[in-house]
């Protein structure tokens, strides 16, 4: 497993964008692909952003898109398994990481309102 938050989340984003590469080609897999695509990608972006912030509010508003993101990647991810359009360990294996970003990056939003106040 990655040790920094940086690289886990470069590393999912890869997998993301090899996941999508393998989703059918029916029409619902490849909408559904379109939108997990941008939001699984977005993570590690808005993470980046957020590690090059200039204010502490630049920094809280690109983690709240970090987290926010997350959530939506792990929607798209449960209805991918759950509609059966994908099925077997990949799913779950990419299932399981995504929930982990999830509480992750919103432990960190917490953290980050907490001392905002």
């Amino acid at each position: 497993m990655e040790k920094s938050l940086e690289g886990r989340l470069y590393k999912f984003a890869l997998g993301i964008i090899n996941f999508v590469r393998a989703l059918p080609r029916e029409m619902v897999a490849q909408e559904i692909g379109k939108q997990l695509l941008r939001a699984g990608t977005s993570i590690a972006a808005n993470y980046e952003e957020a590690r090059g912030a200039f204010s502490k509010e630049d920094f809280a508003y690109k983690i709240g898109i970090s987290f926010k993101e997350a959530r939506e990647t792990n929607l798209w991810i449960r209805l991918l398994k759950d509609s059966g359009i994908i099925t077997g360990k990949n799913i779950n294996a990419i299932l399981q990481e995504s929930i982990e970003i999830r509480s992750i990056l919103g432990k960190s939003v917490s953290t980050v309102r907490k001392r905002k106040h």
